[in-house]
């Protein structure tokens, strides 16, 4: 869970013009912790460019760039509370001589097994998260691509709006097996998660160890964690990060009461929301413009209801335990060393529970590193796959996956 995402969201209420006193008014202790040095880097640049050029070149990034565009065979799962959960899947390319070329760059030329690659996405993101690593599989390996309950394309969580329930881990647990019911009911399965996606996947080992032991055959966690959430400073003060964690429930929870104007506020704030996110996100000072821009789409793109109804779930998370059924599994580790979401160290102590997991600590990365170094996560993948037995032995990807390039 990202506080400065629900921070961010915060922020947006108080300024917005509705005259929500007393909400604004605790929200302030919040945001002027959280978004000063987004706000210093706002200002910075409001001096230098107007309101107008800055919404121009917002629009401008969202032409640009082919990021999220990329579509598979549709399908819908069912949640064990009714939810509509949705997914595509990109199936192999069946005739080896058409591959291409990526497929050579990736695996060589043999044809992959049947092995079906199911990837779950973090908070207030969705499958289009994954844009890097699908668009170098694409036509590779069978692989699913799912939005979880209340994000993306998949239904708002009935259990949430019918029920007023929050959500929690081992609900997602449970949505993910629907899933793969659904979209790969037989055959070997590689699970893979980012940040609440990984957490999800940890669920699912908790709740079907039988499936993780009778079909799994390699695990990737991604920025993510397996407890010990409401332990994280987020880079912030320790004066700083008490006082979000004491007000920021509470606010929360008004503030999905009050989706509509929170929702005005937001839009409001464009440009803090941006620089808040961008601190949270990335680490390095060079990254593409227009992914960014992506990454803020995605979180735009999460009503302030939906973050406020995940929040308790990752102060709850607790799943070291889980982790002993991904024990003689080839597993991957992957964090960027910078991540002050799901920090790094986090992902260690993951690594050090499972010993023959491959530990990666990637350095000048975020919390969303599959964005910000995509090369380096889908050449770690497609080793993954290969130790998996899911593919040949893997070449290097070269630059292909790179926030560069143009998916073929």
């Amino acid at each position: 869970m990202s506080e400065s995402i629900a921070g961010a969201a915060v922020s947006a209420a108080e300024v917005s013009r509705g005259g929500w006193r007393r909400a604004t008014g605790v929200a302030g202790i919040a945001i002027g912790v959280l978004a000063t040095g987004a706000a210093a880097g706002v200002a910075i640049e409001r001096m230098t460019v107007g309101r107008g050029m800055r919404k121009r070149a917002r629009l401008a990034l969202d032409s640009a760039g082919p990021y999220g565009s990329l579509r598979g065979t549709p399908g819908r799962a069912y949640a064990d509370d009714g939810t509509e959960l949705y997914y595509e899947i990109d199936d192999p390319d069946p005739d080896p001589e058409a591959t291409p070329a990526r497929r050579r760059r990736l695996f060589g030329r043999k044809a992959p097994a049947p092995v079906t690659v199911v990837f779950s996405h973090g908070y207030c993101l969705n499958q289009d998260s994954w844009h890097f690593q699908r668009a170098a599989l694409r036509g590779v390996v069978r692989s699913v691509y799912w939005d979880q309950r209340s994000h993306g394309r998949s239904a708002r969580g009935a259990a949430q709006v019918e029920r007023g329930e929050p959500v929690s881990i081992e609900q997602l647990g449970r949505d993910l097996k629907a899933v793969i019911d659904a979209a790969a009911p037989k055959g070997p399965v590689v699970l893979v998660g980012h940040s609440m996606g990984g957490m999800t996947v940890m669920a699912l080992a908790d709740q079907y160890p039988e499936l993780i032991r009778e079909r799994c055959v390699g695990v990737a966690l991604v920025g993510t964690s397996s407890g010990r959430l409401g332990e994280v400073n987020f880079g912030l003060p320790v004066a700083g990060v008490n006082a979000v964690r004491r007000v920021l429930p509470g606010v929360l929870k008004a503030l999905g009461q009050r989706a509509e104007l929170v929702e005005k506020g937001r839009r409001a704030t464009a440009d803090l929301f941006a620089g808040v996110i961008k601190r949270y996100s990335f680490a390095s000072r060079d990254v593409d413009p227009a992914v960014a821009r992506f990454a803020e789409r995605m979180i735009e793109g999460t009503p302030i209801d939906v973050v406020a109804e995940y929040y308790p779930a990752f102060n709850d998370h607790e799943k070291t335990e889980a982790l002993a059924h991904f024990a003689g599994l080839p597993v991957l580790v992957l964090a960027g060393v910078q991540d002050l979401v799901t920090p790094s160290e986090h992902s260690e102590e993951i690594a050090g529970l499972l010993p023959d997991a491959e530990l990666v600590l990637v350095p000048d990365a975020g919390h969303l590193v599959m964005l910000e170094h995509p090369e380096v996560v889908t050449d770690r993948l497609a080793d993954l796959l290969a130790r998996a037995g899911a593919v040949p032995a893997a070449t290097t990807v070269g630059g292909y996956g790179s926030s560069t390039a143009q998916p073929g």
